[in-house]
């Protein structure tokens, strides 16, 4: 039985044909024969013994005796329409039982080896058509039809992989469009400080040229920083394939870079901000773009949830950067991989000015670097995120 199921299409149905036809044959001779006997038995009822015996006894080589047809008047009603019968099957029992075996061949040939198949590749179509992938196409038969399900299931598998590679695209430029947008908004928010502040206190007088010099030179800074982020952008497809800069990173520029942020952040959130930079002896190399936006996340964030007080600690060393930032507000209320998240949000409120891109990006941009993000909660009160930087060629 495997071997007939396993047979080609076109052997299948010469196989069902051929079958069919002698079974036609042989059951249409024995209705033939049938057919003779009872016919004959019919007429004997209207035959002159005597003279039928009489006939047989004059047989020879030149004559044979048979028994005579009885005209239609001389047979009942009955016995004629059952000789007519006979003489229908004995005419053409051979060609109506082959037109119905060829039939029967072909609905058994649709039955048992097309039925099947057709209804699977039926059902997967409508399923494919209303974007449901997540099925098989199952028959396991080696015939034409098994290889055509087969490949039906290659395209359904090919197909739920474009969906996922598309899917994947479609929320890689989301948190691409997320990350031009949060990593734009800390320039943004030092520019915006440094403008209020001109606006404020150039009119009366309160601080001199050199001050307010010193202001827009930093304002010249963020604006090329923005600048250097967007052309990154524009030209990259997510952000795990943005290229590295390595740089030479002196503490002294750390610090400095990090002090006239964390003054204009400070005051626009009104919390005090205290900054520790362990000297190294040596610099150390990295990309300072991405070690920057690092920095301006974890302040964002610590200022955001801080009550009172920030602290940033920066330890530096040759192979390594550490960057750590501690606040006094509730601390992490979920594990750190949830944090870090792509599009993470700690509550309603947040989505309506953050994109939930901070953590992950930090994540993301230490981990190019050879390092990790630690995410941990104070004894008393407060969370504590370490950023640290391994060191890049």
């Amino acid at each position: 039985m495997d071997k007939i199921r396993n047979l080609s299409v076109r052997k299948t149905i010469l196989f069902y044909m051929a079958a069919a036809l002698l079974c036609s044959f042989v059951l249409s001779a024995v209705i033939i024969r049938i057919a003779g006997r009872t016919q004959t038995q019919i007429w004997w009822n209207y035959v002159d013994e005597e003279a039928y015996f009489k006939a047989v006894e004059k047989e020879g080589a030149d004559y044979v005796a048979d028994i005579p047809r009885p005209s239609s008047y001389e047979m009942t009603r009955s016995d004629y329409f059952v000789s007519e019968l006979c003489d229908f099957l004995q005419t053409y029992a051979v060609l109506v039982l082959s037109m119905v075996g060829s039939c029967g061949a072909v609905f058994l040939f649709y039955q048992n080896k097309l039925k099947a198949p057709m209804e699977e590749l039926a059902g997967a179509a409508e399923k494919i058509a209303g974007n449901h992938l997540d099925f098989t196409v199952s028959y396991e038969n080696k015939d034409e039809m098994g290889a055509l399900c087969k490949e039906f299931e290659r395209m359904r598998r090919q197909l739920a992989r474009n969906n996922q590679i598309l899917w994947k695209t479609i929320e890689e430029e989301k948190m691409l469009r997320a990350a031009i947008a949060h990593d734009i908004r800390a320039p943004l928010s030092v520019l915006k400080g440094y403008q209020e502040m001109l606006t404020e206190y150039l009119p009366s007088e309160d601080i001199d040229l050199r001050q307010a010099m010193e202001m827009l030179s930093e304002s010249g800074r963020q604006i090329e920083r923005m600048d250097a982020f967007v052309e990154a952008m524009r030209k990259l497809n997510s952000l795990e394939n943005r290229e590295m800069n390595p740089e030479e990173i002196s503490a002294g520029w750390l610090e400095e870079a990090l002090r006239s942020e964390l003054a204009i952040l400070g005051k626009e959130y009104g919390k005090r901000c205290t900054l520790q930079v362990i000297e190294p002896r040596e610099e150390f190399c990295g990309d300072r773009e991405m070690i920057l936006e690092v920095t301006e996340n974890l302040l964002s964030n610590a200022l955001r949830y801080g009550k009172q007080q920030i602290v940033v600690l920066v330890k530096m060393g040759y192979s390594e950067l550490s960057i750590c930032v501690r606040d006094d507000g509730e601390g992490f209320r979920e594990d750190a991989e949830k944090i870090t998240e792509a599009f993470y949000r700690q509550n309603v409120k947040d989505s309506l000015k953050h994109a939930g891109m901070g953590m992950y990006i930090s994540r993301l941009y230490c981990e190019k670097h050879g390092g990790k993000l630690i995410l941990e909660n104070e004894e008393q009160e407060g969370a504590v995120v370490t950023a640290i930087f391994g060191r890049i060629a």
